[in-house]
């Protein structure tokens, strides 16, 4: 990840704890967000997009699931799309 990615990992870090309680000690750039050690479900899915959207102002309505698998993805689908 480049350094803008970076910060947008951070910040996303951030969201997922506050937002979905997600321990940061657990919530690597690289661990799946819906796989057995995160476990997040569609409704998750749902909380993320309304915090990147707050935060970020990116829409991820209608995305498909390739950038929810990780935080590392979803900076970088974040970073691409940001105004």
């Amino acid at each position: 990840m480049n350094e803008k990615e970076l910060q947008i990992a951070d910040k996303i870090k951030e969201l997922l704890n506050s937002s979905l309680g997600i321990e940061l000690d657990i919530l690597t750039y690289e661990i799946p967000l819906f796989g057995d050690e995160i476990g997040l479900d569609s409704i998750d899915s749902m909380e993320i997009i309304a915090a990147i959207e707050d935060e970020f102002g990116v829409s991820m309505t209608g995305v498909g699931k390739e950038p929810f698998y990780n935080v590392e993805s979803l900076a970088k689908y974040v970073a691409a799309h940001a105004e």
